[in-house]
Parts: C-alpha cells; sequence; structure tokens
C-alpha cells in the first residue's frame, strides 16, 4: 500500500496542525514558511471533479492537488504534479479543444506548507522516499532551501524546475521512481 493511502498515519496538514497549537500553548510561535514561489489563488476541486490523466477523485488529496485555470474560467484538477505534467505535455489527449495559452493560472501544493503556489516557481524534487496518490511523484517546494531540505531528508535523487520536467522523467516515476 502507498504512504499517503495508509489512513492509520496522520496526514501533514495533522502534523502541522499539531505542531502549530503546541508550539503556540508553548508561546513559542510558529517560523513561517520561508516564501520565493508566489501563492496563487485558484478555485478548488470539488467533491466530484476528477483527474483528466488517471481518473481519480481530486479533493481526496487535498496535500497533492494541483490545478490549471483557463480564461474561460474553466479549472482542471489533478492528484499530484505527475499527472499535471503529463497533461500539459499532452493537452492535445487530455485537454480536447483547449491549448496552454489559453492557460491563466497554474498551481501546485508545495510540500511544506501546503500552500498552493505557482507551478512555475516551485522546484520538483525526483526519485524520494515520499509517494503521492499515484506511486512516485515529482515533490514540489516552495524555494531551493526547503528543496536542498526535502532532498536531503527524504533521499531525492534529482531537483529540477518546471521547465525541465521531461516526459522522460515522468515514465522514471511511473516504472518505480528510480531517477
Amino acid at each position: 500500500m502507498c504512504q499517503s493511502c495508509d489512513e492509520t498515519r496522520p496526514s501533514r496538514r495533522a502534523v502541522l496542525g499539531q505542531f502549530a497549537a503546541i508550539t503556540a500553548a508553548l508561546g513559542l510561535g510558529v517560523v513561517p514558511a520561508r516564501a520565493d514561489a508566489p501563492l496563487v489563488d485558484l478555485p478548488p476541486p470539488g467533491p466530484q471533479d476528477t483527474c483528466p490523466v488517471c481518473g481519480m477523485f481530486v479533493a481526496k488529496y487535498p496535500e497533492w492537488i494541483t490545478t490549471v485555470l483557463f480564461a474561460d474560467g474553466h479549472a482542471d484538477h489533478f492528484d499530484g504534479p505527475k499527472d499535471f505534467f503529463k497533461y500539459l505535455q499532452d493537452m492535445e489527449k487530455y485537454a480536447r479543444g483547449r491549448t496552454a495559452d489559453q492557460i491563466v493560472g497554474m498551481g501546485v501544493t508545495e510540500y511544506y506548507g501546503l500552500k498552493l503556489i505557482d507551478a512555475h516557481d516551485a522546484i520538483y524534487v525526483l526519485g524520494s522516499d515520499v509517494l503521492g496518490p499515484m506511486g512516485h511523484e515529482l515533490i514540489p517546494l516552495m524555494n531551493r532551501a526547503d528543496a536542498d531540505d526535502f532532498t536531503k531528508d527524504h533521499k531525492g535523487k534529482k531537483e529540477v524546475a518546471f521547465g525541465d520536467v521531461t516526459p522522460d522523467m515522468l515514465v522514471v516515476l511511473d516504472a518505480g521512481g528510480a531517477i
């Protein structure tokens, strides 16, 4: 069973909430996340929204939500960055009748703060020991320091920028993540 599907383990959101409550109770305060990638305001998925790549219900995985917003107000949501990149690399297949120049916003949920950040500005770590709803995943981080910490803590193999994600990387992740 994949790590993110283990119902007995608390979510990152729950752990971060507990941490914030404990530090507030002790009067320590919470150190805000380092903010390099800008936050984006995109519509959230509804309970019936499915990923156009894999068909999974996206709202069930709030820690992995990734969204594309089009100029006409239509949004497509994904259960992780891997399917988002598959979509962008083959819009003819997954977004029939739509083109990349119609996109007005793209966001990925960054790993540590669980905030939606601009997908173009995130740093993605590949080959880590963290699994998403669809297995091995590109893990979005807000800045280089967070990416470096994550890579060290979670055995990441490679850090890449938005424009450096290739179809071959996605194939390797689907096959088990040995980047």
